[in-house]
């Protein structure tokens, strides 16, 4: 099946460069990586690998991701596979992660950290606190257990258009979660490694951050349970 991964980054200069060269080529058909205007040297980083840049025009993360899906349509994906470019995941567990839709047997699959063999330090207390909150609330107004809200996860291409997707901001993976149950899609999180981010975090590196991150991504799990789209 015809996969194209999809790859925000934002000033990840020594980061970016690791989570290319670890990807295993044999697993996907394209790599976009979307740009949110760094001020560093990510993109010569970027462009030392065969793979898609797109500039972004702004620089919400959902806005990055949505620019991104937009460019990938020329490909025709059948899976979409969204990863970070911060190196905390472990590129090659995208083959645990896809082999689930490959088969058929479900429709999204989510990397779970939480499941998985997290790094000590890797997931800061305030965003642990949040993940835990965030899956509560998910299993309180939709009646589904998460584990995590990690961005490591993939979809069928086509499941994924019917989502239409509009978070551009933090909410992105939540708003994601959320109408993946209401449809109805068969979803299987599993077991992914978890480290130390190359560089700083721009959301969990402050509480301030995690605060704001989770305002948003608390907003969006409420507000579909209300709002019909």
């Amino acid at each position: 099946m015809k996969t194209v991964v999809i790859i925000p980054i934002l000033n990840e200069e020594e980061a970016i460069p690791l989570v290319l060269a670890e990807i295993p080529k044999s697993l996907v058909d394209e790599i976009v990586v979307v740009d949110s205007d760094s001020k560093d040297r990510t993109v010569e980083g970027v462009r030392r690998f065969p793979v898609h840049l797109v500039e972004a025009k702004a620089v919400g993360y959902g806005d990055a991701m949505l620019q991104g899906l937009e460019f990938a349509k020329q490909f025709s994906p059948e899976i979409v596979v969204f990863l970070d470019g911060d190196y905390s995941d472990y590129p090659e567990d995208v083959a645990d992660i896809l082999s689930g839709i490959q088969s058929g047997e479900w429709d999204f699959v989510l990397g779970s950290r939480t499941m998985g063999r997290a790094e000590p330090g890797s997931i800061k207390w305030q965003a642990r606190w949040g993940n835990t909150l965030s899956c509560f609330l998910i299993r309180l107004l939709y009646g589904f257990r998460y584990t995590d809200m990690g961005p490591f996860r993939a979809m069928r291409f086509d499941r994924f258009q019917e989502l239409r997707m509009n978070s551009k901001t933090f909410g992105w993976n939540a708003e994601m979660q959320v109408k993946a149950i209401q449809k109805n899609y068969r979803i299987k999180e599993v077991s992914v490694r978890y480290r130390n981010r190359v560089g700083h975090s721009k959301i969990s590196g402050t509480v301030s951050g995690t605060v704001k991150a989770g305002i948003l991504i608390i907003y969006n799990i409420i507000k579909y349970q209300y709002v019909r789209w």
